[in-house]
């Protein structure tokens, strides 16, 4: 069992040691669902990526900025679903957030929220 709060202290010193300014670490990884802390360096960026069928991001510290079509910006203590379109994410402060996925889901598609109905 992991700490979430040593976790998350870890994975912000450890991004404000990285070149790129960031770092992840998978806590939790159960069939298609994964529980991921990652932290950013601000000003760091994670680039535009497709979304996985579900998924969520909850801010443990800091303010993140999800861009996109509907961007939002998301603190401390806040949970945002993430839509099924490509998005990046943009940490406004030293930052660290639970990123909740399920990488598959029976009769959807993974990239691009389109939805098969055979």
């Amino acid at each position: 069992m992991v700490a979430l709060s040593d976790a998350v202290n870890l994975a912000i010193d450890q991004a404000r040691k990285d070149p790129h300014g960031r770092h992840a670490e998978l806590l939790l990884h159960d069939g298609p669902l994964r529980q991921t802390v990652i932290a950013l360096k601000q000003g760091a960026k994670l680039g535009e990526h497709n979304a996985p069928p579900a998924a969520s991001i909850y801010v443990l510290r800091g303010r993140v900025r999800i861009t996109g079509e509907d961007p939002v910006e998301v603190s401390t203590g806040q949970i945002e679903a993430l839509t099924h379109r490509r998005h990046g994410v943009e940490a406004k402060d030293d930052s660290a957030f639970l990123l909740t996925t399920v990488t598959s889901v029976p009769g959807a598609e993974s990239h691009d929220g389109s939805h098969s109905d055979d």
